[in-house]
């Protein structure tokens, strides 16, 4: 018995040392062989495209990231950004608006803002509004919906940026979040809180081996860290594609309910697809008759807080910070439906 339980321990233990992220991915993966093989092939070929096409933000806020920290300029952004937060706050929700970012390519960027010691306040407001409109999506917006749906949603889409950024600095004030980060992730620090003290800042830090092997480090850690949660992101998305079929969501957002904008905020949660996707399958549900504010919740709802951009952020951020950012997600989706709905119902 006592060399079973021994065995057992030992098990125990070699589990919890398994990255968690990779083991779902395995664990997913050997689940669809096992019991839909057909869907193998196109999930991993999806997850491997999509990664490929978000590579570029990658690669561009782990560089700014890592040269902040080998250099020793993420010190200074951060003490830059003090005593400044309320134009902060109003300044990314408008970037937000119209960067070319989607909800799952955010992340990386989001995960290099907090590492430097950007203020969660600024972040939220940028993280928020983001993931809902960029030059290209207003475009295919307005082509699809009209334009009048596409100036609402980037009216939507920087307003709840700036009630989640100034929420979220009315909240610190009285003491939450004073971490945000998870340990690990970046300095595990909060920027608004406690910043780092500057020190000598050597711009030219390639120069240095020592200063270069910083770089190195932390730029190889950081990718490591978002590619298995992208990758586990990803690999989700492609079997919400496969599985949720649209005509079952149209079914729960039928014409004439009286529930249609907060069925669509909680129905968006899950079943957004991405961004282009839900263009014309909300404009199918409008020929249907659905209220125009629910189509606006389900767009508003589903871009920020899609199953697989929720699970990246839960992988950057503590458990507080990530309920807060739900919160805010689905508060912004319901209050943008019903304001929609009472402007061009």
């Amino acid at each position: 018995m006592t060399a079973i339980a021994l065995t057992l321990k030992d098990i125990a233990r070699r589990t919890t040392r398994l990255d968690r992220a990779w083991l779902a991915v395995a664990l997913i993966a050997v689940a669809l062989l096992a019991l839909d093989a057909a869907q193998f092939a196109p999930s991993i070929r999806f997850t491997a495209d999509s990664l490929v096409a978000i590579a570029p933000f990658l690669a561009f806020a782990v560089a700014l990231a890592a040269y902040a920290r080998a250099s020793g300029a993420d010190g200074l952004i951060a003490r830059a950004f003090q005593g400044r937060l309320a134009t902060m706050i109003v300044v990314a929700a408008v970037f937000g608006g119209i960067s070319p970012f989607c909800s799952c390519g955010v992340i990386p960027l989001i995960a290099a803002l907090l590492a430097m010691g950007v203020p969660l306040p600024a972040v939220m407001a940028f993280w928020l509004s983001s993931p809902l409109m960029d030059p290209s999506m207003f475009v295919l917006t307005a082509a699809t919906l009209g334009l009048g749906f596409a100036v609402a949603k980037t009216v939507a889409a920087v307003g709840i940026g700036l009630a989640g950024g100034f929420a979220t600095l009315a909240l610190m004030n009285g003491g939450a979040f004073t971490a945000p980060l998870r340990p690990g992730v970046g300095d595990g620090g909060c920027g608004g809180a406690k910043v780092r003290q500057p020190g000598p800042v050597v711009w030219t830090c390639w120069r240095d081996a020592k200063r270069r092997q910083s770089f190195a480090t932390e730029a190889s850690r950081t990718v490591l860290f978002l590619g298995k949660w992208l990758t586990l992101a990803f690999l989700l998305e492609s079997l919400m594609l496969a599985w949720v079929p649209a005509d079952a969501i149209a079914g729960v957002l039928g014409p004439g309910s009286l529930w249609a904008i907060p069925i669509a905020v909680v129905v968006g949660v899950p079943a957004y697809l991405n961004g282009y996707a839900a263009l014309p399958l909300v404009a199918g549900l409008l020929d249907m008759g659905v209220a125009p504010g629910a189509g606006m919740a389900f767009l508003i709802a589903g871009g920020v807080t899609s199953i697989p951009a929720a699970i990246a952020v839960w992988a950057l951020v503590r458990r507080p910070v990530f309920l807060w950012y739900i919160v805010l997600s689905l508060a912004g989706g319901l209050a943008s439906g019903i304001l929609y709905q009472t402007i061009a119902g």
